[in-house]
Parts: C-alpha cells; structure tokens; sequence
C-alpha cells in the first residue's frame, strides 16, 4: 500500500512540477506573442484545475507518509512544508496577479526546492 501512495505522490509532483516545465519552456514563449490571449488563459485555467488536484493528492499522500514513516520531527521537512507554504501564497498571488513574471519565477523555484527537500526527506 505504501508504494501506491508514494507513487501517487511523485505523479502529483511530476504533474506540478512537469506542467511548470511545459509552460515556461513551450507554451508561454509560442503564445506569449499571439494576439488573441483566449488560448494561454485557456491553458493557464486547465493547468490550473489540474494544478489543485494535484495539491489535494500531494497534502493527502504526503501527510500519511510523514506520519506513517515517523518523518514529522524531521526538519527538512519542515522547510519543505515551510516552501509549501510560499508556494501557495505565490499562486494566490498569481491568480491575483497573472502579469508579474516574478511570481511565476518564484513559484518555479520554490517548487524545485521542495522537489530537492523531498529527495532528502525519502533517504
């Protein structure tokens, strides 16, 4: 059981971290130009949907594994959650504010931050 929650864990955060990548790497630069901005609100507002699921699934699988695993005194995991923390105030304020590039940088770098303290937090 426990590898199947830990495996639902990685594909939640190879699905916020992966998507991250896409956009920034591929979408953003083809459409940044386009006249017609529907099409990068669009994606923006699926990845978005999806960007929440992928949260629930990553609180809920990691939560019962910090728990299972005796990882809650642990203090990279505490900075993890800490970064956790940035990140979903960086993505509220991005929702707020979808034009400042600054915030998808800091969520991008945040994210790879918590990806790295996860690497940790596992050996």
């Amino acid at each position: 059981m426990w590898d199947v929650i830990r495996w639902l864990h990685l594909v939640a955060m190879a699905f916020f971290l992966g998507g991250q990548l896409l956009l920034a790497g591929t979408v953003v630069p083809v459409l940044r130009g386009a006249a017609d901005g529907g099409p990068m609100r669009a994606i923006a507002r699926r990845f978005g949907y999806g960007t929440l699921i992928s949260i629930a699934v990553l609180a809920a699988t990691g939560g019962a594994m910090a728990t299972h695993f005796h990882q809650w005194g642990d203090p990279a995991l505490h900075v993890k959650l800490a970064l956790v923390a940035v990140v979903a105030a960086l993505v509220v304020a991005h929702m707020r504010r979808p034009d400042l590039q600054v915030l998808d940088a800091g969520i991008f770098l945040s994210t790879l931050a918590i990806v790295w303290l996860g690497v940790a937090v596992a050996h």
